[in-house]
C-alpha cells in the first residue's frame, strides 16, 4: 500500500496518549451516559476500551457531573476528557478531579479573567485545550460577514478567534476541531486550517446519521482528510451504540493503512463466475479469526479468474471453484482444498503464520 504522508503537527499529551506529531492517529468516542451516573458511565467506558477506545468525552453538564470524574477516572484505563459548554467552573473543577483534557470553546465562558482562571489551572497540569467549533458555533459576527450562512472559512475564522484568546494568555497547549455535517464544507475547513497552524487537529464529521448513513458519511469526508495526511485525532459521531463509533474508526484508519488492528479483509462481491457461496463462506471466515490480530491480509474471493491476481497483494487467501477453492499466497498457487475443508484449512494456515 503506498504511504500516506501526514502533516506534521505539534504533539500534546491526553494522559499517557499522544496527539499530534509522528503519534498514531487516536480513536475517540463519547458517553451517552449522564456522567454523574457513575456505574453506568464506567460500564460504558470499559465496553468502549475492549473494542479498542483509545480516547473516551463524557459530558460535564453541571458540577455533580464535574466530580464524578474523580471516581470514574479510578475505574478506568483510558484518558478522559470533560466536554464542558459556557460555565468556567465546570472546567476547574474538572481540571482539579483528574481530568485529562478539555473541550471548551474559550469564547463562549464569558469575560478574559473567567478564561485565564481556566489556563491558571490546566498550565501546571498541562491539561490539554480543544477547541472545538462546528457550524452552529460560527461566531456571529463571522456569520453575517458571509451573508449569514455558515462556510468553512467561517469556521476558520471563528476556530482561530478561541485559539488567539488562549494564546495572547500564553497557552498553546492546543487541539483544533471544525466539524460541520456538511462534508464538503468541513473537508475544505480543515484544508484551510492545516495550513494556518500547526495544532493538532481532531476530524471528524459531526451529527453524521445512523450506523448506516453516518458511516458511509463519516468515511467519506474523514477519509477525505486521512488521505491528504490531515488529522491527529478522530471520532465518528453516530447516531448508535458508543462502540460502532470506535468499530468503524478503526477500520477507516485500517483500511488506508494508517493503524495495524489485526486482520484487513479483501473479498470478492461475487458475480456470475462465483460457484462457491462466497458471502457464507466469508462469515464463517471472519468468524473463525475474529480473535487473531496479526495485520495482515486475507482475501476471499469467488473463482480464480481474478482470485489469485487481483488479490496478489494480500498474504494469503482462497479463491473458489466448483466444490473446492484454490489456496495461495502473495498471488502464488498452493494448492487445491476441498470445499469443506476451506475454513478450517484456511484458519490453521493463518494461524501458523
Amino acid at each position: 500500500m503506498e504511504q500516506i504522508i501526514r502533516k506534521q503537527t505539534r504533539k500534546v499529551m491526553c494522559g499517557n496518549v499522544e496527539i499530534g506529531g509522528d503519534a498514531p492517529i487516536t480513536v475517540q468516542s463519547m458517553t451517552n451516559t449522564f456522567t454523574k451516573n457513575i456505574r453506568s458511565t464506567v460500564n460504558q467506558i470499559l465496553a468502549l476500551e475492549e473494542v479498542g477506545c483509545e480516547i473516551i468525552r463524557v459530558a460535564v453538564a453541571d458540577m455533580e457531573d464535574a466530580e464524578a470524574i474523580k471516581e470514574i477516572k479510578k475505574q478506568i484505563h483510558i484518558p478522559i476528557v470533560a466536554d464542558i459548554h459556557f460555565d468556567y467552573r465546570l472546567a476547574i473543577k474538572s481540571i482539579e478531579n483528574g481530568i485529562d483534557k478539555l473541550r471548551i470553546n474559550p469564547g463562549n465562558i464569558g469575560s478574559i479573567e473567567r478564561v485565564q482562571k481556566v489556563v491558571e489551572a490546566a498550565k501546571p497540569r498541562e491539561i490539554p485545550i480543544r477547541i472545538g467549533v462546528n457550524v452552529g458555533s460560527i461566531h456571529k459576527d463571522i456569520l453575517e460577514k458571509y451573508n449569514g450562512q455558515p462556510t468553512s472559512q467561517g469556521m476558520v475564522e471563528s476556530a482561530l478567534e478561541h485559539v488567539e484568546i488562549l494564546e495572547n494568555l500564553d497557552y498553546n497547549n492546543i487541539v483544533i476541531s471544525l466539524k460541520g455535517t456538511d462534508i464538503k464544507m468541513t473537508v475544505d475547513a480543515y484544508k484551510i486550517m492545516s495550513q494556518k497552524v500547526n495544532y493538532p487537529l481532531h476530524v471528524g464529521i459531526t451529527h453524521s446519521g445512523t450506523l448506516f448513513d453516518g458511516s458511509i458519511r463519516s468515511s467519506i469526508g474523514v477519509g477525505s482528510l486521512l488521505l491528504d495526511g490531515i488529522g491527529d485525532t478522530m471520532r465518528i459521531s453516530l447516531t448508535d451504540d458508543p462502540r460502532e463509533e470506535v468499530k468503524v474508526a478503526r477500520e477507516i484508519l485500517k483500511s488506508l493503512g494508517l493503524r495495524n488492528f489485526g486482520i484487513n479483509y479483501i473479498t470478492c462481491p461475487t458475480c456470475g463466475r462465483t460457484k462457491i457461496n462466497i458471502i457464507e463462506l466469508s462469515k464463517k471466515i471472519q468468524e473463525g479469526l475474529k480473535d487473531f490480530n496479526k495485520p495482515i491480509t486475507v482475501a476471499i474471493m469467488g473463482c480464480a479468474v481474478n482470485g489469485p491476481g487481483e488479490a496478489r497483494q494480500s498474504d494469503i487467501g482462497i479463491a473458489g471453484g466448483i466444490g473446492e477453492a484454490l489456496l495461495f499466497k502473495k498471488g502464488v498457487i498452493i494448492r487445491k482444498i476441498k470445499e469443506e475443508d476451506i475454513v478450517k484449512t484456511l484458519v490453521e494456515e493463518i494461524n501458523q503464520m
